[in-house]
């Protein structure tokens, strides 16, 4: 096995399997970097491989991996193990690896492999899932709730839901307990998204803009008033994604995982034509002042509009999709048409999946006149 600080230097192009020792230990090595600390061992009488998952590296070292690793197989049935096998923790790390990791993103995965080792296990992680009950998870919940985090509560239940019924499948437990749960929690109240909707103070926002900012900044405040895209679709935007006057997102960057199409007004264009001078050299329309190689930092647009004097209770980067929503249904656009161009979600997931260019000479339509209605509100003054 590799030592340490051989391991901090390995990149995603290394070959995985060959980073192995004698009893099964090997690193995994993301696409993005990341590292995994994974087991693979194979069944008495060669018949098949066992596959755990047991943390990320470097925050689980190498000496801490092989300690953890032993403490797993000898948990394992398949190996002889006999000690802890139906285990809360166990289940959680073997759905893990036989559901979440060959189909979902890295940063997704992090997110539940956290949820798991943090906020679970510490305290259920050694309780026989056949015999875990629901007062004892709505408990773990509860501390959960406690710090205010309530909507990781909630989305903490729905994964031990989907755990258990793993469970159900291969026979570790009978029943779903965390379905017991179901209104026992906190209810998230959703705030709305800071925005203005004055034309007065749009108006305002609009030549504080243009007369507070300069160079790649103002740029990028002009193109999300412009197309009210999301920030995160705004930040990752690529020159290859600009088709003539479309912009065309890939699905794997879309909210909801569905191809958008975004009409891109004059005004937009002239955008696009002043900042292929500042960025025309990256990748990215609106690249980290840092690197030209990564994207600016999604902190980038509303550090901007509080350098202009806007609060974070007044308007935010995300503001924008409000503001053009609210001004458009009050100028009676149609509800579809203004719901398609913000890339909302059908009720009919089916007809939905298929209709990323619905509505498209009307979303033209209206993507020019509200980019001619935000400039005739910047020619208004107070």
């Amino acid at each position: 096995m590799l030592s340490d600080t051989q391991i901090r230097k390995l990149k995603p192009q290394d070959t995985r399997y060959s980073i192995l020792d004698s009893d099964g230990l090997y690193i995994e090595i993301l696409p993005t970097g990341k590292k995994y600390w994974r087991i693979r061992k194979r069944k008495p009488g060669g018949n098949g491989e066992i596959r755990r998952s047991i943390g990320a590296y470097p925050k689980i070292g190498l000496k801490e991996a092989r300690q953890k690793r032993d403490e797993l197989v000898s948990t394992l049935p398949e190996l002889g193990g006999k000690k802890n096998v139906n285990t809360f923790a166990e289940l959680a790390h073997e759905w893990l690896e036989v559901k979440m990791y060959p189909t979902k993103a890295p940063r997704y995965i992090e997110t539940l492999v956290y949820k798991i080792n943090k906020l679970l296990i510490p305290h259920i992680g050694h309780r026989q899932v056949d015999t875990l009950t629901a007062p004892e998870l709505l408990d773990v919940l509860r501390k959960i709730e406690s710090r205010g985090t309530i909507e990781t509560a909630r989305r903490t239940r729905q994964m031990c839901g989907q755990i258990l019924r793993y469970g159900v499948a291969t026979g570790r437990c009978d029943r779903d307990i965390s379905a017991d749960l179901k209104g026992a929690l906190q209810t998230v109240r959703h705030k709305h998204m800071a925005t203005l909707t004055d034309p007065v103070q749009i108006g305002g926002l609009m030549r504080s803009i243009e007369e507070g900012l300069k160079g790649q900044i103002r740029l990028t405040l002009l193109f999300q008033a412009y197309t009210f895209a999301r920030p995160g679709e705004i930040r990752k935007a690529e020159w290859k994604e600009i088709e003539a006057d479309t912009w065309k997102i890939p699905a794997a960057k879309m909210k909801m995982k569905r191809i958008h199409w975004i009409p891109l007004s004059r005004q937009a264009i002239q955008v696009l034509e002043e900042l292929r001078d500042i960025s025309g050299h990256s990748r990215f329309l609106f690249p980290s002042v840092r690197s030209p190689k990564i994207p600016m930092s999604d902190m980038t647009v509303n550090a901007a509009l509080r350098r202009l004097g806007y609060g974070q209770e007044e308007m935010t980067g995300h503001g924008f999709r409000s503001m053009f929503s609210t001004i458009a249904n009050e100028h009676g656009w149609p509800p579809d048409v203004i719901e398609r161009q913000l890339a909302h979600v059908q009720k009919n997931q089916v007809r939905a999946a298929y209709n990323h260019a619905e509505y498209l000479p009307q979303r033209r339509e209206l993507m020019q006149w509200w980019a001619d209605w935000l400039d005739q509100r910047e020619e208004i003054r107070p």
